[in-house]
This record gives C-alpha cells, structure tokens and sequence, in this order.
C-alpha cells in the first residue's frame, strides 16, 4: 500500500492512507482491543461489533472527508475483510455482515479491492516475524488455527471468483516490487475513470 501510496504521489494525485482495524485515534483504541491476544475470550459477534464500529468512525472522520476533496483513499482492509473473517471464517454469514456495513458505511464500497494473496503458512511466518520485530501484543488474529486462516483465504478467492470486476487477487509471493507492478496495472485502470 505505501509503494502504491508513493507511485500515485508521484503522479500527482491526493492520497489517504488509512488502515482497519484502526484508522482514526478511536479506532486505535477499538483495534487494541480487537487484536490484544490476551482477549480470546471476545465472542464473534463484539468482534464483528468493533470491526464495524472502528470503520464507522473511520469512514465519518477519514474516508467521507477525503472523498469530497477528490482525494484518492487506500484502505488496508474494509468490508471484504470483515466478510471473510468474521461472515465465512466465524461463521456469522454475509448476510448479517452486511446488514452491519449498511449501518456502518451507508452505502461506501471500494472501487477496487486488492487481495495480496499468499500461502497461509507463508502469510503466517511473516505476521509473526514482523509482530516480533515490533514486540507487538496484537497476535489474536494470527494465533487462530490453521484451518481458520485456510478458510479466510479460500473465502478471499471465492470472493475473487463471485466479483470479478471489483476484487483482483495478486500473487505475494514474488519480490515486493512486482508485486507493486502488478497492483499499478490493476489500479491504473480504475484512476482513468475517476
């Protein structure tokens, strides 16, 4: 996100770069407790609650108000995600995954939604190296089974599949900067219509 962040700088264009859980000061808050590995005990459906509540406030406070600017917005994570952990993966569904979001988000959908898709032993290895690095407490996500992880891929892929035209799965195992190549060539299209 931050190479893809730079390279739209560099053509001139306004950027918010935001992040969910999180985003804005209280969704800061709301992601510690989300993704504090000591809260194992938060129930699917507070979780789904705070997911829905910190991108509340970060649509109110960030998104909305960059948007009327003209600004270009890179959200790390929004509804798809909630969609595949908390719908698939927690086995709440979509249904209700959505009903949230129309309250949450009133409508707000990602022109484009980018899934770096990578093995899940993989993808593991380095949320935790870089948890590590970082002394980081907020593990809760990455300490779930492997069977939940392999569910949160398989229902990012099936998400792929079923809305093609919005969410494009990109190859992360390769360098980072082809990686980079190839979210410019799934973002420049979508730029020359807006």
């Amino acid at each position: 996100m931050k190479l893809l962040g730079a390279r739209l700088r560099e053509a001139g264009r306004s950027v918010l770069e935001t992040a969910e859980p999180g985003g804005t000061p209280i969704g800061l808050q709301i992601r510690r407790v989300l993704l504090d590995a000591r809260n194992q005990e938060l129930c699917p459906t507070a979780e789904l609650l705070l997911m829905f509540a910190a991108r509340a406030q970060n649509v109110d406070q960030w998104i909305l108000p960059a948007l009327s600017k003209g600004q270009v917005v890179l959200c790390d994570r929004f509804t798809d995600s909630t969609l595949v952990y908390q719908g698939v993966a927690r086995g709440m569904g979509s249904e209700l995954v959505y009903e949230v979001d129309r309250i949450a988000c009133r409508g707000l959908a990602p022109d484009l939604t980018l899934v770096i898709d990578i093995d899940v032993e993989t993808g593991l290895a380095r949320a935790r190296q870089r948890n590590d690095q970082s002394q980081d407490i907020e593990t809760r996500m990455e300490d779930e089974t492997l069977a939940f992880h392999r569910q949160v891929r398989d229902a990012y892929r099936r998400l792929a599949e079923d809305e093609p035209g919005r969410v494009r799965l990109i190859d992360g195992s390769r360098d980072p900067q082809d990686v980079a190549g190839d979210v410019w060539r799934q973002v420049e299209p979508v730029l020359a219509r807006t």
